[in-house]
């Protein structure tokens, strides 16, 4: 996502593909982005990029306290999650069938 008048890369979703695999690397919107559905268009966006490369699966993590919900939402879900610092918090890892 750019901003219109700058040209600037403001958020948007960076990923792989491999054996068949779509790994989702990094998602990032700006506050001020959120809320809005654009965060859910880029990842139907992302995931859509995955099937056309023939991809069955995806999987990414997250934190805890960042978007665990916002995937669940979109149908993602955990299967492992790991402790990390600091205390209490998590990473959580997750998959979809795509």
């Amino acid at each position: 996502m750019k901003d219109p008048e700058s040209g600037e890369v403001l958020g948007g979703a960076t990923g792989r593909t491999s054996l068949g695999l779509l790994f989702l690397d990094l998602f990032y919107l700006p506050t001020l982005l959120r809320g809005e559905g654009l965060g859910s268009r880029i990842l139907e966006m992302f995931e859509n990029e995955g099937r056309k490369r023939g991809c069955l699966s995806a999987v990414l993590y997250t934190i805890s306290f960042q978007a665990p919900g916002f995937y669940q939402r979109h149908g993602w879900r955990v299967f492992g999650e790991i402790a990390c610092e600091p205390a209490g918090t998590r990473r959580v890892f997750m998959t979809k069938a795509l």
